[in-house]
C-alpha cells in the first residue's frame, strides 16, 4: 500500500496544546508524504469522548489507533511507509 492510500485522523479537542502540537507533526508527515487526513473534535461525539478523554491526542491510521499523547513523527512516518 502506498502512503498516500493511507488517511490519518486526528483526534482532539479545542484548547489542547498536546493537540496542537500532535497537528504540526501529522501536517508535516502527511504533506511530506501526499498523504489525506482530517481532524475530529471528541467533544462533538459521546463515544469519541468516553473512549478517548484521556489519551488526546490520538492518531488514526486507517481508523486504527496510532498513537496517543505525544505522536512521534518518525514513528508516523515509518507506518505510513510500511
Amino acid at each position: 500500500m502506498a502512503p498516500q492510500d493511507h488517511r490519518i485522523t486526528l483526534l482532539g479537542k479545542p484548547g489542547c496544546h498536546l493537540c496542537d502540537d500532535a497537528r504540526a507533526v501529522v501536517e508535516r508527515v502527511a504533506a511530506e508524504l501526499g498523504v489525506p487526513w482530517d481532524e475530529r473534535d471528541i467533544t462533538a461525539s459521546p463515544e469519541d469522548q468516553a473512549e478517548y478523554w484521556e489519551m488526546i491526542p490520538v492518531v488514526l491510521i486507517d481508523g486504527v489507533q496510532h498513537d496517543y499523547w505525544r505522536v512521534n513523527e518518525n514513528r508516523l512516518r515509518e507506518a505510513l511507509l510500511r
